[in-house]
């Protein structure tokens, strides 16, 4: 009944950023109308490679996110599609009011671009790491909320809000991590799909059964979760969830009837991001016990990715304790 998606990590990393690089050029090619905007950090949230073969079609605006915001709206109110990016602490963080009123509020397909998302920011600390923007953008009407796993989902997903009529938000990483999807893989249409599943050594059933529903590249830590806890008779299936609004719904619902329970996992506050909007759906839909693996409700701080993975929780150790504990 739900489509089963292996995974195969590749020994290549690359930043979802770059993903959105290379998707953003390529959206650019196919359509003249695509344009760019910047708030003074081309570089960080890599969009030179379309500054450099569109100097034309690419604005400058500074360090002005607010005032990015009304140009890109009026750029797309004249047909244009207007791609705007910062830092996600800038953009959605301190130009929040300008998007809801002049991008989603006149429902202009303005696509967001929030760049250097989550604790993997690593030593800029936390003023620099967006824990909050998925709640944010999620609460926003006639907004697309969008999270890659991997630089080679970004580039789909850049390359088909490029296309949409609606205002969408894409939620970028700086660190460099895991390739886990195929090269060939297409945009399906905001569908939920499976990871990994359990596969018994010896056939017959798990002892328990859980599943796990991830977003962005923190889903690479979930998958050796489930590896990890195969060993003990403990079958975890892992979700990818790109698409956090809207939720695919239907896959959603299928889901939760052929697992004991669900652990959410993501690189942001748990209150109001993936784990708030899996809980409220199934809430009304079908109670399951749940648990959120994410941000208990801090702030983030310096020190590298990996050491702050591990101090928040968001390692492979702690995502499968978590899942012991809801099956004991």
């Amino acid at each position: 009944m739900l489509r089963k998606t292996l995974f195969t990590v590749k020994e290549e990393e690359r930043a979802t950023r770059d993903g959105f690089s290379d998707g953003l050029v390529q959206a650019a090619d196919d359509n003249s109308k695509v344009v760019a905007l910047c708030a003074d950090l081309t570089e960080s949230v890599r969009m030179e490679a379309f500054r450099t073969k569109y100097p034309n079609r690419f604005f400058e605006v500074g360090i002005t996110e607010q005032a990015m915001s009304g140009v890109a709206s009026g750029m797309a109110a004249m047909g244009y599609v207007p791609f705007m990016a910062s830092y996600a602490m800038f953009s959605p963080g301190r130009n929040w009011e300008q998007i809801r009123t002049t991008i989603a509020y006149n429902n202009v397909p303005v696509k967001i671009v929030g760049a250097h998302t989550g604790l993997s920011v690593g030593p800029d600390g936390a003023t620099h790491q967006a824990l909050e923007d998925i709640a944010l953008m999620r609460m926003v009407p006639n907004m697309e909320v969008f999270v890659p796993c991997d630089a080679i989902e970004a580039t789909a997903i850049t390359q088909h809000i490029a296309k949409t009529v609606k205002p969408s938000y894409l939620r970028l990483t700086r660190e460099k991590t895991p390739l886990i999807l195929s090269d060939e893989y297409e945009w399906n249409g905001g569908k939920a799909y499976i990871m990994s599943f359990p596969r018994h050594k010896h056939g017959g059933d798990f002892m328990h059964s859980v599943g796990i529903i991830a977003c962005g590249p923190v889903i690479y830590e979930a998958l050796k979760a489930a590896k990890e806890l195969e060993k003990e008779n403990i079958g975890v299936t892992v979700v990818n969830m790109p698409q956090v609004k809207p939720l695919d719904g239907g896959f959603l619902l299928r889901f939760a009837k052929d697992v004991k329970a669900i652990v959410t996992v993501e690189e942001a506050q748990t209150a109001g991001g993936l784990g708030g909007a899996v809980s409220e759906f199934l809430s009304e839909h079908h109670p399951i016990r749940i648990i959120r693996v994410g941000v208990e409700d801090r702030f983030g701080q310096s020190g590298k990715p990996q050491e702050l993975y591990e101090e928040y929780g968001l390692t492979a150790k702690h995502i499968a304790e978590k899942i012991r504990s809801v099956i004991r």
